[in-house]
């Protein structure tokens, strides 16, 4: 018989209700989400309300300014004196003209190349395993830390430095809200480690900055402006030109605004930082639960193992996307409301939300929403993508997602050509919200 989640949270104590439900999130997230969506679209909780049919979702995150990232900003260094990271504003001019700004310096004309470099990075590492793994400390934390270095430009500091930063920044923004449910004593201590890295980082991020501003102001003095002339010459004579080596902070540091434009050097490092925060924890989960994903299931994993084979990723990609339906980062995104909002006006399912509720939006469930996926509880690659929530939706998406698309597939592609490969423990979260421990073996 199909469980009945809503009569037992019914059933349940106004303190066990929202607990109950945390843990039907974390364990059984289909079967509780397909009810919902079935009986009770707009689920009213003690410690916050839960949309889970698409186009409620899809409504709710055009409206930054009603479901807003309130609960983002004391993280991401909001103060009455700073403004902290872009993605702690709703639809104001500071998050709208950095996110431009940002979204020119990561150009998707780069992606071949972040491929290739993610590649190559995985093959390294695989190969050092020489036939055994564990797969999160060794492989799936850091081949993201390669590109934050090589790609990003963050470079010069040791790599357990950027895992600690991105680690406790990521778990104290997402995963230290108030129906995380945590310990004061938990809670507590989350947010001092975020403060103790965001203190490094910053002393870091200064450092960079002054370091690689002198090296581009000399190279620009004594190597760019003659290797231009060098390269017109070049092109002229039919030859490829000479490119320097290029990361996103020298590519920041080389760029000029007009004083209007309000991008100064302060800010530039504020968007230094977000390129780490939202790289390693994220992308290791996203691999590390879709490898655990194919090895569980031996039919999509021969499917995944001849696709991986082809030197056209294609099909593989869209079946790594196809499998973060079933196990996404989050099964949702969270915003807290600034007024009164009526969701689904006009329907059955219309409800009140009043102003400073906190409102989870169960962005797994709309992804199996059968208005949007015909079959939803199947297994079908290429699906259409504009109906994914794997990077967030509308003004607040991911501004790297370009490069997710490709880095998370292309890592989990590596890992499955190994021959022989299987999972030789269970993937060990230690009562943590991230993956942190899994290992793996393969025939070297």
């Amino acid at each position: 018989m199909t469980r009945d989640y809503l009569a037992e949270y019914d059933a349940a104590s106004e303190a066990e209700q929202f607990p109950l439900v945390k843990q039907w999130m974390a364990t059984e997230p289909l079967t509780f989400f397909a009810q919902l969506r079935r009986e009770r679209p707009v689920l009213v909780t003690p410690e916050c309300t839960l949309l889970s049919r698409f186009t409620d979702i899809r409504d709710a995150l055009q409206m930054p300014r009603i479901f807003t990232v309130a609960l983002y900003r004391s993280k991401m260094g909001v103060t009455d004196d700073d403004p902290g990271f872009m993605m702690a504003h709703d639809d104001n001019p500071l998050h709208e003209r950095e996110r431009a700004i940002m979204l020119g310096f990561l150009n998707r004309d780069d992606v071949p190349r972040i491929r290739e470099l993610v590649a190559q990075a995985a093959r390294d590492r695989l190969q050092a395993g020489a036939g055994s793994m564990e797969m999160i400390r060794h492989y799936s934390r850091i081949v993201p830390t390669v590109l934050v270095r090589d790609y990003f430009g963050l470079d010069g500091v040791a790599t357990d430095k950027l895992l600690d930063w991105s680690y406790w920044n990521q778990y104290n923004t997402f995963h230290n809200q108030p129906f995380n449910l945590h310990a004061p004593e938990k809670s507590q201590y989350i947010a001092e480690q975020q403060d103790r890295c965001v203190q490094e980082m910053q002393r870091y991020i200064k450092a960079l900055l002054v370091r690689k501003l002198i090296s581009v102001n000399t190279r620009e003095r004594l190597i760019r402006t003659p290797l231009a002339a060098f390269n017109r010459l070049r092109r002229g004579l039919g030859f490829a030109p000479i490119r320097l080596r290029d990361d996103i902070v020298q590519r920041m540091l080389l760029t000029c605004f007009a004083e209007n434009v309000d991008f100064p050097l302060e800010r530039l490092g504020a968007n230094i930082g977000g390129l780490l925060v939202g790289t390693v924890e994220t992308t290791s989960q996203a691999v590390a639960q879709t490898v655990r994903f194919f090895l569980e299931q031996p039919d999509l994993l021969a499917q995944a193992r001849q696709a991986a084979a082809s030197p056209d990723p294609e099909h593989f990609d869209a079946m790594v996307w196809e499998a973060l339906r079933f196990v996404p980062i989050s099964p949702f995104l969270f915003r807290q409301l600034s007024q009164e909002y009526t969701i689904a006006r006009g329907t059955d399912r219309q409800t009140t939300i009043p102003k400073g509720t906190n409102v989870l939006m169960l962005t797994q469930s709309a992804m199996f929403d059968d208005y949007c996926h015909l079959n939803p509880e199947q297994f079908i690659p290429q699906r259409n993508w504009y109906h994914h929530f794997n990077f967030g939706f509308a003004s607040h998406d991911c501004i790297g997602k370009h490069i997710g698309r490709v880095m998370i597939p292309e890592m989990v592609r590596q890992v499955m050509r190994l021959d022989g490969l299987r999972a030789t423990s269970a993937m060990d979260y230690q009562d943590g919200p991230f993956p942190e421990t899994y290992h793996l073996q393969w025939t070297p």
